[in-house]
């Protein structure tokens, strides 16, 4: 990592979370850069310690061997040198302070998330309020799948009647958008990406409109427990909670009059994490923390990004809102950011290989649709044709208005990258702008024969066509 952008972030950090529910076990750990958190090893039993608290009130005893036989597996040596030093500590959080802890999950990863954050756990459901990306009041309700368990078996109608009933009280949290957390609504999500064929198999962020899960979540209801354990990617334990989460989802979108659920694969450990956090670096962005922290690790000069960004912005000025003014400057920034990423990758496979990390990559903060951008822009820059890779997601994700936008956004970092050899000290010698129908590209006395060559010719006239432009090269300010 450049030892600028090091600085400015602090030293690099690992934490560890281990996370015992009701339902999983979970060691998971974590990579903090800054603002930036990777996950860089997730692993989990689900050993259902609260499959029997419904009818005996105690942990379930297979569940508790179970996960025993987890925490040894999650560090022995560790374990053992805290029994010796301190005594195993676990702490226990209240239903309220769980609750609280998903909904700063929730904000780490989407900062001004406005609604209801909705924590289906083995044994309840936490419900809390967010308003503007503040954190509200919260509920816990005895709506997880163990607490719903009846003797008599799984009856749909019968369970909806239970469902509704302990939703009563739920009707302070009605909102348009709930924020869904936890390992079963995840799995629905999965589900209904399936059913609908969308492209793009990441979790996190990914939108259902409210009509569509009830369609999908009736679907699990009514599919028998033998079927469900068929489908691709479901375990049976799984395949057991599955069908019960999706009643209650049901039953909330009805209840608290929901217009879209938004997935987060963040929650309670991400919440633990981010208040530990600096106030300063909590503030920041994840997607250009992220988008920083990737980029960074091309070796790239630690300046380069934000004069990117500076000489590019009377290009962009010039072309039409794509999402909105304000958040098209945060996804140039971020743009500008990765410029640098296919620096180390092969040439004949840059393009392909940049486009899916962009895509893919971990890096919250950033809608699907936003994701796509991001990855057309990268596309653009490393001279990709208009097509892209993926072609059918890109479609599926963005308008003809913002793949265009994307793609002038590419090649006007591929423009400056290439007229200046990627050195900030040069790029600040060069202007480009927009006048008359043109793209107007000057250089400082003394600089034109350096930075206004053939190449920036090719590159400046692919940028003015994608904008709709003639280019005018001038060799004087």
């Amino acid at each position: 990592m450049p030892d600028a952008l090091h600085s400015a972030i602090g030293a690099p950090r690992d934490v560890a979370a281990i996370d015992i529910g009701s339902n999983s076990v979970r060691l998971v750990l974590y990579r903090l850069e800054g603002r930036a958190i990777w996950t860089v090893f997730n692993e989990k039993v689900l050993a259902g310690l609260g499959r029997d608290l419904a009818a005996t009130g105690r942990l379930s005893v297979e569940g508790a061997a179970q996960a025993l036989t987890a925490l040894k597996r999650y560090g022995q040596e560790f374990c053992d040198r805290v029994a010796a030093e301190t005594g195993l500590r676990i702490r226990v959080l209240s239903g309220e302070e769980e609750a609280r802890y998903a909904a700063l999950g929730v904000l780490a990863g989407i900062p001004h998330a406005d609604g209801v954050v909705g924590d289906l756990g083995g044994s309840s459901l936490e419900l809390v309020r967010l308003t503007a990306g503040e954190v509200g009041r919260g509920a816990t309700l005895p709506l997880g799948p163990f607490a719903l368990a009846d003797a008599r078996g799984f009856d749909a109608d019968r369970l909806r009647e239970t469902i509704a009933d302990r939703l009563e009280t739920a009707g302070d949290f009605k909102a348009d958008t709930l924020y869904a957390v936890g390992g079963a609504w995840r799995t629905l999500a999965q589900v209904h990406m399936g059913v609908s064929g969308y492209p793009l198999r990441i979790v996190h962020q990914y939108e259902m409109d409210a009509t569509e899960v009830l369609d999908t979540a009736r679907l699990i209801a009514r599919a028998s427990r033998a079927a469900l354990e068929k489908w691709p990617g479901l375990s049976k334990k799984r395949a057991e909670t599955l069908p019960h989460a999706a009643l209650v989802l049901e039953g909330l979108i009805e209840r608290l009059g929901l217009k879209r659920i938004v997935l987060s694969a963040w929650g309670v450990r991400e919440g633990l994490l981010y208040e530990a956090l600096e106030p300063d670096i909590a503030a920041a962005d994840p997607l250009l923390a992220g988008s920083s922290a990737l980029g960074a690790r091309q070796g790239i000069s630690p300046t380069l990004p934000g004069a990117l960004n500076g000489w590019i912005a009377p290009l962009l000025a010039a072309l039409p809102p794509v999402f909105d003014r304000e958040r098209d400057a945060v996804l140039a920034d971020a743009a500008c950011r990765l410029a640098d990423l296919g620096a180390r990758l092969h040439p004949d496979h840059r393009v392909e290989l940049a486009f899916d990390q962009v895509l893919r990559a971990p890096v919250p903060g950033q809608s699907h649709a936003e994701r796509a951008f991001l990855a057309v822009a990268v596309n653009a820059r490393y001279g990709g044709s208009a097509s892209t890779p993926e072609a059918a997601t890109v479609t599926r994700l963005l308008s003809e208005e913002q793949r265009q936008g994307a793609r002038a956004l590419g090649l006007a970092i591929r423009l400056a990258c290439d007229l200046s050899g990627r050195s900030p000290q040069l790029l600040v010698n060069a202007r480009a702008g927009v006048k008359d129908g043109a793209l107007v590209l000057t250089a400082a006395e003394g600089y034109a024969d350096v930075l206004l060559g053939e190449q920036t010719r090719r590159r400046g006239k692919a940028l003015a066509e994608a904008m709709g432009l003639k280019l005018d090269i001038r060799s004087g300010d």
